[in-house]
């Protein structure tokens, strides 16, 4: 178990989650995410509109152990947890390889927030996600009554989960359809990455752009 500003966050490995190296308060929902993401994240699903798992990087980062939970410690104000989350992310992603840094997930697991309201959720990644793409970071929200589309099947209703979680991950290069609605946030991804983006996503950002 690591502390992150203790008063705000504790975060464990997969493994330490397995071993059951959690305090009992967060041990069951905590648990219970993990296990959603080896059976969905991992996975192929009818409605998700195209080939391959729902999330390709979460079977690689438990395969390479980076692949974290998190929890608040107390009645800690998530706003902060998240801030507290996106130091800790720099910090270690610093020391990691290129490759490793892009498996490099944590998981903020809040099963006090309301499950039968997104909205509250939804408002703190709204709020959170200007920075965090800023500094070339991704925070996801799932929710289990969510409703954001899916990206590829607007019908499928992807970020569903059992618990209410925030998801932190680095921006990699094709998360431009994530992006492209915010100005703010297209131009972050367009400093970050001109040089490097592939045929395929120029393609998708001059769709995007062109009235």
């Amino acid at each position: 178990m690591t502390a992150v500003n203790q008063a705000q966050v504790l975060f464990w490995s997969a493994a330490e989650v397995d071993a059951g190296e959690v305090p009992s308060e967060h041990l069951a929902p905590v648990r219970e995410i993990l296990a959603w993401a080896r059976r969905y994240l991992v996975s192929p699903h009818p409605e998700l509109g195209r080939n391959g798992p729902v999330c390709p990087y979460t079977q690689p980062s438990l395969h390479k152990g980076l692949f974290h939970l998190a929890a608040l410690s107390g009645e800690g104000d998530v706003g902060a947890a998240v801030e507290s989350l996106r130091g800790w992310y720099e910090r270690l992603g610093a020391t990691m390889s290129t490759a490793d840094r892009e498996l490099l997930t944590v998981l903020l697991v809040l099963p006090h927030l309301d499950h039968t309201d997104a909205s509250g959720l939804d408002e703190i990644q709204r709020v959170a996600k200007d920075k965090f793409v800023e500094d070339g970071l991704m925070i996801g929200q799932f929710h289990p009554v969510c409703d954001a589309p899916g990206l590829w099947n607007p019908e499928f209703k992807a970020l569903r989960a059992p618990v209410p979680l925030l998801a932190i991950r680095k921006l990699v290069v094709f998360d431009l359809p994530f992006l492209v609605e915010h100005k703010a946030h297209a131009e972050s991804y367009i400093r970050r990455f001109a040089p490097e983006i592939p045929p395929r996503i120029r393609k998708q950002l001059a769709q995007r752009l062109t009235p």
